[in-house]
This record gives C-alpha cells, structure tokens and sequence, in this order.
C-alpha cells in the first residue's frame, strides 16, 4: 500500500477514535458524578427505610417499590400487545395502505414527548376511566408510551428472519401460525426481547408521564392495591430537587445512583438474555 494511502487511512482510524472518546467519556463522567456523589447515601436504611420529615432524612424504599412496580406493569402491558401487533403486520397484514397508514403512526408515536403521553393518561386513564392518579394509571400510560418501540424493534426482528425458514417450514406441512411459533419467533425472540427491555428501561426513567397519573411527592408506605399512588424514582428525583428544601445534596445523588443502577441492570438483563438464547440456537 503506498505511504500516503497509509497516512489517510491511519488518519481516519484516529479520526474514528477520537470520536468514539468523545461519546463515551461524557458517560464515564456522569456515572462518576453520580458514584462520587451518591455513594456515601447508599446506606442499609437509605435503600429499606421509608423517607421521613418530608425526604429531607429516612430512605427511598418505597420509590424503589414503586418504580419496580410501574416497570412490571409496563411490561405485562406493552410487550404482548406490542410483540403481537409486530406478528399481525409482518405475517398477517398484506401490503396495503391500511398497513402504511398503521407503520407511519407507529413511528409518528415513538417520536411523541412523554409529557403528551401524560396528558393523554391524565385524560383517559385518570379522568375518564375514574382509575384516579395510581400505579394502574400510570402503568397503563408508560405501557402506551413504550408500545411503538417495541413494535418498531419486534417487527425489525421478524423482517430480519430470512424467507426460507418459513418456505421451508411450510413445504414439510407446518400450518403457518406453526411456522411462526416454532420457527420464526425463536430465531427473532432474542433481539425482539433486547429491543423491548431496551424500550421499557427508557420508560423507567420518564417523569412526566407519571407525574400526571401515578407519583406522589410524599407517601411513607408501600401501595397495598393497584389503584393506590405510589412514589418513583424520577419523580422523587425531580422533588427533591426542584420542590423540596433542605435536602441533602448526597441524598439526591444517592437515589439518581440507584435508579441508574436499575436502568443498568434491566439493560444487562437484556444482553444476557439476548446471547444465551442466541448460544442456545447455535447448539
């Protein structure tokens, strides 16, 4: 290779690292804010206790519940509803303009704000179903807000899946919802599943959404029904440091340290199950 072919090309692979430490080392600096700053709050009674003199000393237990508790619901919302209506567009639905108009919507919602996704749950889910502001309501509403991910990322994953698996399945005499259940879902279930936790790790850190039909500022105990409001993280992030004085500032960190922890972990969840399915289809 001549040298000055060997120049551009060492140029541009330094030009791409460069690039590549100025994505990660904005996130390298936020966790180590965060882990600096927030790490001396992550006591046994910060992460069991109840908050207590209005967040100003105690623990953040029940947020923690309640965020586990909105996440879980959000799931067993979203990620039925999602994956099937990703099964009826790719091996059902023709290609017409009834499919069209549907794809279109479903990318106009995913770039929708969360605070209209929270309006929206306000106005239905609050108001017109009488569900109040509860853990109901705003499941229900960050299920809504996390469906056009998960169909975008589930349909990707079905498209993905070549052709002549489902011919082949087919032609040995397999009806075409066997096709699907035995064929096509495992080969796209790892990434589906990726791209869903994915989405629903997003929804664990909205504010806005529950702000108007779940969260409260202040609330000591654990919710004993769905229809019960319920404290969250984010939330609880905002209050303490928009609306709330005199709260320490290792506080604050401590519980942005744990609801970062949370995100992290459903995201490694994701990847473990992401390459054990894929390591059990190699076998």
């Amino acid at each position: 290779m001549p040298a000055a072919k060997r120049l551009k090309e060492q140029l541009g692979f330094s030009a791409l690292a460069v690039l590549t430490c100025l994505a990660i080392v904005p996130v390298l600096a936020i966790v180590g804010m965060l882990a600096w700053k927030g790490w001396p709050a992550l006591t046994w009674e910060f992460l069991t206790q109840p908050p207590r003199k209005f967040l100003t000393q105690g623990g953040i237990f029940p947020a923690i519940v309640g965020t586990l508790g909105l996440t879980t619901g959000t799931i067993l919302i979203a990620l039925p509803l999602g994956i099937g209506t990703a099964i009826y567009l790719v091996e059902y639905a023709g290609k017409n303009i009834f499919t069209r108009v549907i794809r279109l919507a479903i990318i106009n919602l995913a770039g929708v704000p969360s605070v209209v996704y929270g309006l929206f749950g306000l106005g239905l889910f609050v108001l017109t179903l009488k569900l109040g502001r509860s853990l109901a309501a705003g499941a229900l509403t960050l299920g809504f807000l996390t469906l056009p991910i998960i169909i975008s990322t589930a349909e990707e994953a079905l498209l993905a899946v070549p052709d002549d698996y489902r011919h082949a399945s087919l032609a040995l005499g397999a009806t075409k919802w066997q096709t699907i259940r035995r064929i096509v879902l495992p080969a796209a279930l790892p990434s589906m599943i990726t791209g869903a936790i994915l989405g629903i790790s997003r929804a664990a850190g909205e504010t806005a959404p529950i702000m108007f039909t779940a969260a409260a500022i202040y609330i000591p105990s654990l919710p004993s029904s769905v229809r019960d409001q319920v404290m969250a993280l984010p939330y609880h992030l905002y209050a303490v440091a928009t609306e709330v004085p005199n709260v320490p500032d290792h506080m604050a960190f401590g519980a942005a340290l744990v609801l970062l922890a949370i995100v992290s972990g459903m995201n490694l969840i994701a990847v473990a199950i992401r390459t054990r399915m894929r390591l059990k289809r190699m076998r």
